[in-house]
């Protein structure tokens, strides 16, 4: 069965493609089905204009020549640059059915001689794991800036598939278009930045055991008809002493589907809305109520020791719960003795994540190799949020995400996805599908805050994003 979703590194698309050669396809056909599904799109993207593909030696490049082929025969001005030969036997066949001849280019030569309206990279593509040359890296530099439009087949050559390094300076990308399945690259910074928008040509690849997958989009329901609103959740959301980042979770949390919210703070905040109960009691007592759905422990908390026996009494109650900022830089391993790490889902930015591992003696700079030796060694959930984000579970579970608006990068907005992921876990009991939940939620209410919004705007949108998955 085809998984459309599926996100595999270099070493798992090869094995992918084994497996089709081994029941019959060829490494020819494979590569016809490629070019040919990449040259639609690029088909799409010319409108009539002349087209430049850059051919590597591998079978990326032979990708390159069958596109060529494909465009020229549909009328396109087509003109190769290839400054290795094929060194693939499918390679070589894609260059003799092309038979257009092709220019061997250069740094100094590119710009000058091969100009035009589309750009092709089918230099590398996956797999590279040593930076470029520096008459490669300066000709591919040289032709995207001597072309209106550029198009990176499977990834941009220069980038690192399994973790979106760059192994070099590249030029950005208008498209870039996954060959048989989406890459790790496309969903991680700083690769991501560079590909432009991202469009998926199936090659007709089977499902691969426990492969990451791109998060689908939710669909959410309303409430049952004999709904109340402790059916629906009680979220209570753990405040301290700074208390607008929790009162922001709080709101957030309102409006993604919980029946009921409480903030546990000592004391009511003058902003708070009318609709947001204030349990001031001390928090062992407040949280003595049986009825609790999740906790949110975190946003507003601080670090002293008050701070940190707050997070102790939240850990000890048997909840579900959602640790974000200030509680993230508390936990430590002994905190977490006795304590049922999957019902916990945390909520780090790229320095929370850097702690956490220090923390806990993870190893490793590339951040999808943190987030899952985290999960992998706590049995936490983890939702390594940013620009790129990623969600691994304890059980090896690992998921991507569309890149979001990046209006997104003000103060606040960490709180209002934790409030979002708290009310998602309230209803859903199950940390992997509540962070995904709540991930789309927030991306889409920045979608409907618009521009230069503040955290207040993008909590007063969710209750319209969760109407848009309803």
């Amino acid at each position: 069965m085809r998984s459309p979703d599926q996100v595999l590194t270099a070493a798992q698309m090869r094995a992918a493609e084994e497996t089709l050669v081994s029941r019959g396809t060829t490494i020819d056909a494979l590569m016809l089905r490629a070019g040919e599904g990449a040259a639609d799109w690029i088909w799409r993207a010319a409108m009539g204009r002349d087209v430049t593909v850059l051919c590597g030696p591998g079978n990326n490049g032979g990708d390159g020549y069958v596109i060529a082929r494909v465009l020229q025969d549909r009328g396109l001005a087509v003109r190769v640059v290839a400054p290795l030969p094929p060194a693939t036997d499918a390679a070589r066949a894609a260059r003799d059915a092309w038979a257009g001849g092709a220019e061997t280019g250069g740094a100094e030569t590119g710009g000058a001689s091969v100009r035009g309206g589309v750009f092709v990279d089918c230099l590398f593509g996956t797999g590279l794991t040593r930076p470029l040359s520096a008459d490669h890296a300066g000709l591919i530099a040289a032709l995207g800036q001597s072309h209106a439009f550029a198009v990176a087949v499977d990834v941009p050559s220069g980038v690192a598939t399994d973790d979106g390094a760059l192994l070099g300076d590249l030029p950005s990308f208008d498209m870039t278009l996954a060959l048989g399945a989406w890459k790790p690259a496309h969903f991680l910074m700083p690769a991501m930045a560079r590909m432009g928008a991202l469009r998926l040509v199936d090659i007709g690849l089977d499902r691969v055991e426990d492969a990451a997958c791109l998060y689908p989009r939710p669909h959410l329901a309303a409430p049952a008809t004999e709904a109340h609103k402790y059916a629906r959740g009680l979220v209570g959301v753990v405040g301290g002493p700074m208390p607008g980042a929790a009162l922001l979770a709080a709101q957030a949390a309102m409006r993604a589907g919980a029946g009921y919210v409480k903030l546990l703070a000592d004391q009511p905040h003058p902003a708070g809305p009318a609709a947001l109960v204030v349990d001031g009691r001390p928090l062992p007592n407040a949280l003595e109520d049986p009825r609790w759905s999740a906790l949110l422990v975190g946003p507003g908390l601080d670090r002293d020791d008050r701070a940190r026996d707050r997070l102790r009494h939240v850990l000890d109650r048997a909840v579900p719960c959602v640790l974000d900022a200030d509680a993230l830089h508390l936990l430590d391993p002994d905190m977490l003795e006795g304590v049922d790490t999957a019902r916990l889902l945390l909520t780090p930015h790229e320095g929370e994540l850097g702690q956490l591992c220090a923390a806990f003696g993870i190893a490793g700079t590339a951040k999808v190799d943190r987030a899952r030796g985290l999960a992998a060694v706590t049995g936490l959930t983890v939702l390594a949020k940013g620009p790129d984000t990623i969600l691994a579970a304890g059980d090896g579970r690992l998921a991507f995400f569309d890149r979001a608006s990046s209006w997104l990068s003000t103060a606040g907005t960490g709180d209002v996805l934790g409030g979002v992921a708290a009310s998602r876990l309230a209803t859903r009991e199950d940390c992997f599908a509540a962070a995904g939940e709540a991930v789309w939620l927030h991306s889409e209410a920045a979608r409907r805050a618009g521009a230069a919004f503040t955290a207040d705007d993008l909590a007063a949108c969710v209750s319209g994003a969760y109407a848009h998955f309803l």
